[in-house]
């Protein structure tokens, strides 16, 4: 297989601007109203692209339009049915109108029209999915909306399965995610403004507001932060994400992002914005905050007791998931004095047989789980599951038997990973397993002195760490005691409504 070259890439880019700047230095910025001058343009910008089609209507063996459009883009049928088959009817009239109104008035039926003189507008505008109408006598192009692309069926989102909540999630198309968050929020007080990403991939972004609910500054700084970015192509919204983020280089995510219309609508109702970008089912909302990675959606659809209990358990679980491996490590190595001696003699037993220091036992089996973890993420959806707990369980059974590792640290690593499959949000459950090798080595090292100097920089990085000018583990730090209802316990919907009105 022929590996991308990326030299090669930026030289065939550098030939394709080099073409646009020659048309621009002849003054080619805009159409003629010699109709075979405008197809010669349309054809020098789209050289060697088999897939685009000219299809010409003539009357009495003259040219009077000719629709361009790329063959894999739009609805063919759509096209033949609402523009050019009341084209042909019309050029059986006596008279045939050539004013851009008639055609949108009497003639086009379907579709989103726009009209331009501009070559670059009409050109974005084909690669769209849009229909190109030139006419004769005129240096008016007009562009239907007649897009063809099959677009995957409305499904529950696979990173956020609910049992009790909507089942609906965003799909590849951006203006059908907008619709399922314009569904949820019926006001004129929904913003929507688009921009273009990508100077390859022309990619849509748009983002979305409740005007007088999320502060002028934020969405301004949200402009302000997509407008600078250049890169050549933007294929996901992750793309977006490590160019907005305001530390790069922290293991927590600063940008909160979902495939649930339903946690997009909360989001905004709270004064947050979110950003759409197309192709992908992914929406981005900041800002974020740390305890915003522990809540599911979910929590708001059962019982409040029960989602307050589903909390703490989440917020016990998470300090297993750093700080297990680490304890233990730090303990059976520097601190035996705090073990009960029942319990020492048998983790002393298990481990008389193992050839390496507990740091690095439990290094290694951190590893094989994460890898064991990936390759059942990777593998096919059918034998993903069954691989990694097999894998698990005869690789542990098997490692204990052989001598090289002890069963207590198979135990201690097993919740370890359990307690980070607690944390509703994939990305940040991310950075929590990435936190707890750092503190591995702090561990095997200084024991709970090294434990306490992790802690304290985790604490440090996390109380200073912003998104979008909001610190990240507020409203703890600065603590908002009326803030902390819906953080430390969910209190009842009605009782959040009657908080508000109170606070109105």
């Amino acid at each position: 297989m022929r590996r991308f070259n990326r030299g090669e890439f930026r030289k065939n880019k550098n030939i394709y601007q080099m073409k646009i700047t020659n048309l621009e230095e002849d003054n080619i910025n805009e159409f003629t109203t010699d109709m075979e001058q405008n197809e010669k343009i349309l054809k020098e910008a789209f050289e060697d692209c088999s897939d685009l089609e000219y299809r010409k209507i003539e009357v009495k063996h003259n040219l009077q339009w000719l629709i361009v459009y790329i063959d894999n883009l739009i609805d063919k049928n759509m096209l033949e049915e609402h523009v050019i088959k009341p084209m042909l009817k019309s050029v059986n009239r006596d008279t045939v109108q050539l004013k851009e109104v008639d055609m949108k008035n009497e003639i086009i039926s379907i579709g989103t029209t726009n009209n331009s003189t501009k070559v670059s507008d009409t050109i974005r505008n084909v690669l769209e999915g849009h229909a190109a109408i030139l006419m004769t006598n005129s240096n008016n192009v007009m562009t239907v909306s007649v897009p063809g692309l099959s677009k995957r069926s409305l499904e529950e989102a696979s990173s956020e399965p609910v049992i009790r909540g909507p089942k609906d999630g965003f799909i590849e198309q951006i203006s059908t995610n907008i619709s399922l968050i314009r569904s949820r929020l019926k006001t004129s007080q929904l913003k929507v403004e688009y921009f273009t990403l990508g100077e390859i991939t022309q990619t849509r972004i748009a983002i979305l507001y409740l005007k007088g609910i999320a502060p002028d500054t934020l969405v301004e700084e949200v402009r302000t932060r997509l407008k600078p970015i250049e890169l050549d192509g933007v294929l996901d919204s992750a793309y977006i994400e490590e160019f907005i983020e305001d530390q790069p280089f922290s293991p927590f995510p600063q940008v909160l992002n979902t495939e649930r219309p339903d946690v997009v609508s909360a989001e905004l109702l709270e004064g947050k914005v979110a950003i759409v970008v197309d192709t992908t089912p992914f929406v981005l909302i900041v800002p974020m905050t740390f305890w915003t990675g522990l809540q599911a959606s979910e929590d708001y659809y059962i019982r409040w007791p029960v989602a307050t209990f589903v909390r703490w358990i989440r917020f016990l679980f998470i300090n297993f998931a750093i700080f297990a491996p680490s304890l233990y490590v730090a303990i059976t190595t520097f601190h035996q004095e705090m073990i009960p001696t029942n319990l020492l003699l048998s983790i002393s037993g298990s481990r008389e047989s193992v050839p390496f220091p507990a740091m690095i036992e439990a290094l290694f089996i951190e590893i094989i789980f994460e890898a064991l973890r990936e390759a059942g993420i990777r593998l096919p959806k059918q034998i993903g599951p069954t691989i990694s707990i097999v894998g698990g369980i005869v690789i542990g059974q098997a490692a204990v038997q052989a001598g090289l590792i002890s069963a207590p640290v198979v135990i201690i690593v097993a919740i370890t990973g359990i307690s980070a499959f607690t944390i509703p949000r994939y990305t940040f459950a991310n950075g929590i397993r990435l936190l707890r090798f750092p503190m591995l080595f702090l561990a095997g090292t200084l024991g709970l002195y090294g434990i306490v100097l992790g802690l304290l920089g985790i604490m440090l990085h996390v109380t200073n760490l912003r998104s979008f000018g909001a610190l990240y583990f507020s409203p703890i730090t600065p603590l908002k005691v009326t803030a902390l209802k819906d953080v430390l316990i969910r209190i009842p919907i009605w009782a959040k409504f009657r908080q508000q009105g109170r606070q109105k």
